[in-house]
């Protein structure tokens, strides 16, 4: 049951977030449209946030939360923890202004080598340079606060860090009004472009004081020291260089195909970047959400032995993420033309733009099940201590994609690109499900292979009717607002109403988790982490 809680409150706090970051972008599209600016903002913002999931969401998160957790749950209790924490916070803090400086200083030479076609469009490189100089130090900021998060979460703390995301888009909604507003008649979009990028710092510094204060809340009290290599941090450091080099891989294949995009026709970038919007919508709010939630979880399981409950609590988490990503996922992939159209289309933002944009969109959520699917499964590693495994995978998985740009790119451009990440993120996938079973830490059983099944059938279900639908609604989604509105709430409405009647009847949903959900207080055993079981 507190799997279920906890996934909806990271759940519920995330859609919120993403969509704050919907109407960030939808403003966004409308103002900049796919240009030099955007292009070069949308590059300025992917580096920190690309070095932060290296960094504080990737390698550091997945080894840190289990060590703290357990420190909390041992004989040291609450206060060595928040000793351990202190001593992380102190070492990481100077690790972070070094690299922050470092990168800063020599950012002309990492555009270059993620974005050197820029340097062919007069004016583009060296707004790229001086905007991602201005967003880097969002970088430090929220690392620091991926920490706190982790403290958090281990104490099944969730709600905070799910919040924190909405002060970065709110502060970014703000950058785009105040850049529109200073550009007034000029259409100097490089105005826009640096209110932006000024407003990504500023947004980092946010969330850092705001996480800050809820773990004061919650009674932690960090103290922040001269740098001491405890042995307790040297274990961290060794556990983080492998899955620094796991996440490196993944980071590194956003990288390449950063690179591959900027080769391609301007507005490239940000086509693929505002596509990606529409497929981080259903992946932030149920695989991270899953994978957040079960690692603390997981951790405690494994660490008393019950082997049990830990492949039950995977189980669970693999059934929930199924059953919202397999529809999510084919109702973006039929409606992508509506959606684009409907949400981005207006402004500065063309029909052609749109129509390119739907075609990324079908291609990135052929990967959407995949990509929440792996947030599932890692924590099966990390919970165990193991950083090393994933790396192999993920390795794997970047020679194929790398493989497959440099075919697909050449032939199918932008789209093509996107094809590809899908595919190898479906690779990744499935190698790290191989290597669980093998190794007798989680099992596909028929049992969840029978409701996956039905999930499916569900599924095909709506996407028939919205596949009928769409076209009959088209000459509304680039209409008056109104209409985009109704239009697409049909839509909406339509594709829930028949999934979860079809899923009710061939019995897709878990009717024991439904009698569970309509109680106002769940019942409990003598575990406070008690997981709903699966009939």
């Amino acid at each position: 049951m507190s799997l279920v809680r906890h996934v909806s409150t990271i759940g519920g706090l995330t859609a919120i977030s993403r969509v704050f970051g919907f109407a960030r972008d939808m403003l966004l599209a409308r103002v900049l449209g796919a240009g030099l600016a955007a292009d070069a903002f949308q590059l300025a913002f992917t580096l920190p946030n690309t070095f932060r999931r290296l960094f504080a969401e990737g390698a550091f998160s997945v080894a840190f939360v289990p060590m703290y957790s357990r420190a909390l749950h041992g004989e040291g209790g609450e206060e060595a923890a928040d000793r351990f924490a202190g001593d992380v916070l102190s070492v990481f803090v100077w690790v972070l202004l070094g690299f922050s400086a470092l990168a800063m200083l020599g950012m002309s030479g990492v555009v270059w080598v993620l974005a050197s076609e820029y340097a062919n469009v007069p004016g583009k490189f060296e707004l790229s340079v001086l905007l991602s100089r201005v967003t880097f130090p969002y970088l430090t900021f929220i690392s620091l606060m991926a920490m706190l998060a982790g403290v958090l979460n281990a104490r099944s703390r969730f709600g905070p860090a799910a919040f924190a995301p909405v002060l970065l888009n709110v502060f970014l909604i703000t950058g785009i009004l105040v850049g529109d507003h200073l550009r007034g008649d000029s259409g100097d979009d490089r105005i826009v472009a640096m209110a932006l990028a000024i407003a990504v710092a500023l947004s980092g510094l946010g969330q850092f004081l705001y996480l800050w204060w809820e773990t004061r809340r919650a009674g932690v009290r960090l103290k922040v020291t001269a740098p001491r290599f405890t042995p307790e941090v040297r274990r961290l450091g060794a556990l983080i260089l492998p899955a620094t080099f796991g996440a490196g891989i993944y980071q590194i294949s956003q990288f390449v195909d950063t690179f591959f995009a900027t080769s391609l026709p301007q507005g490239s970038l940000t086509l693929l970047k505002l596509a990606d919007r529409l497929n981080q919508m259903p992946l932030g709010i149920v695989g991270i959400a899953l994978g957040t939630a079960i690692l603390p979880m997981l951790s405690r399981h494994i660490h008393t032995g019950d082997a049990a409950e830990a492949q039950r609590l995977q189980s669970n988490a693999f059934e929930i993420g199924t059953l919202l990503t397999l529809p999510s996922a084919a109702a973006l992939a039929v409606c992508a033309p509506a959606f684009c159209t409907a949400f981005f289309v207006g402004g500065k933002f063309t029909l052609a733009d749109g129509a390119v944009m739907a075609q990324i969109v079908v291609a990135l959520v052929a990967g959407l099940p995949a990509y929440v699917i792996v947030k599932i499964l890692n924590p099966g590693f990390f919970a165990r201590e193991d950083t090393r495994t994933p790396v192999w995978t993920a390795l794997v998985s970047l020679v194929f994609n790398i493989a497959l740009n440099v075919w697909v790119v050449r032939q199918w451009g932008i789209v093509g690109l996107a094809a590809a990440t899908a595919c190898s993120a479906t690779l990744n996938c499935l190698l790290l499900y191989a290597i669980l079973h093998r190794r007798g830490w989680f099992r596909f059983t028929a049992q969840l292979a029978g409701r996956v099944a039905r999930q499916a059938v569900a599924t095909a279900a709506m996407a028939a009717l919205l596949y009928w639908l769409t076209p009959q609604l088209a000459t509304h989604y680039s209409g008056p607002w109104l209409g985009r509105v109704w239009s697409l709430a049909l839509l909406v409405a339509a594709g829930m109403a028949v999934f979860f009647a079809v899923a009710f009847a061939v019995g897709a949903v878990d009717r024991s988790v439904l009698a569970q959900l309509r109680r106002r207080r769940p019942a409990r055993t003598k575990s406070d982490d008690e997981i709903l079981e699966v009939e």
